[in-house]
């Protein structure tokens, strides 16, 4: 079945734009695929999109190692805000880049809506 692309697009800018302090999205495959973006001006998607992917698989080879089962989301913070990674479903993964001063319980809640309107595309 064909993945649309363009509905992807749509509810990753919708998300972007209607979510404050998220300053960009992404959805890639596992294997590091980008399956749409909507990124802050400079980022390499396909760049973006194999750095998540990679990220995703090492976070949840630690998770089995440490024992911690499997992994919901990845969450790096840095002096300019941070990244989310969550897993949606099989097929993909969905990066979320937040400021500083986002509220990270909204934010959560928000992204959890974003995944189900994203599974449904990706059915």
């Amino acid at each position: 079945m064909a993945i649309n692309t363009q509905k992807l697009g749509m509810i990753l800018q919708n998300f972007v734009s209607g979510t404050p302090d998220v300053q960009g999205a992404a959805l890639v495959t596992p294997d590091g695929l980008p399956l749409g973006a909507s990124l802050p001006g400079g980022m390499d998607e396909e760049r973006v999109s194999a750095m998540s992917a990679s990220m995703l698989s090492l976070g949840e080879r630690i998770g089995m190692e440490l024992s911690r089962g499997s992994i919901e989301r990845i969450f790096v913070e840095g002096d300019n805000g941070f990244s989310i990674l969550t897993g949606c479903g099989q097929d993909a993964v969905f990066l979320v880049l937040a400021s500083k001063s986002a509220k990270q319980g909204v934010l959560m809640l928000e992204i959890k809506n974003a995944l189900k309107e994203l599974k449904l595309v990706l059915q």
